[in-house]
């Protein structure tokens, strides 16, 4: 299928230009909202290297399949039910260490949308604040980008983002204890 972002209003000209010489009856379906900025995913990306090296008991590729499952997870159920459906039908019922693996093949970042990038990387930023783990703070344009895309109110955080994923992330200690016993592998 056929896709095209629509930012600008040479964007929007363009494509009512290809419409009008599309042969008809055609079928259009439409998305509100922009795909992640390659800045989010670029800071996503730097902030699974640095905690991985503070923590130093994980690959970055692990912190972010880690946050996809704790954060992203229950970002998109949120959202989407075409994701919910299909997230709790095949996924959902595996072992914590079995999501973590499956996690890395199915697409979550790359689903979303501004707003629900910028809650995500909010959600990071505040667990590794509360960790103790220092990121690198966005860079000012990028910071001004995502506040005015952050929502006023609230989102899951917690007990009840953990719900709405259907998982909690194990402790620390727990995590080291079964990379050690070879689990993770």
């Amino acid at each position: 299928m056929a896709h095209r972002i629509v930012a600008t209003e040479y964007d929007r000209a363009a494509f009512m230009q290809l419409v009008r010489g599309m042969k008809l009856p055609v079928t259009f379906e439409w998305q509100q909202g922009r795909d992640r900025s390659l800045d989010q995913n670029r800071l996503q990306f730097l902030w699974a290297r640095e905690a991985s090296e503070q923590r130093g008991d994980v690959t970055a590729d692990e912190v972010r399949c880690e946050w996809k499952l704790i954060h992203g997870v229950p970002i998109l159920r949120e959202e989407s039910e075409e994701f919910r459906l299909i997230y709790d039908a095949a996924i959902k019922p595996l072992p914590y260490e079995q999501k973590l693996l499956a996690i890395r093949f199915i697409p979550v970042t790359s689903e979303m949308k501004v707003p629900q990038m910028v809650r995500y990387l909010d959600t990071i930023q505040r667990e590794c604040a509360a960790q103790g783990i220092r990121l690198t703070d966005p860079d000012g344009e990028l910071a001004s980008y995502q506040a005015r895309y952050r929502a006023s109110d609230e989102h899951p955080q917690g007990e009840n983002a953990k719900r709405l994923s259907g998982e909690a992330m194990p402790a620390r200690s727990e995590r080291r204890a079964r990379t050690a016993s070879g689990a993770s592998q």
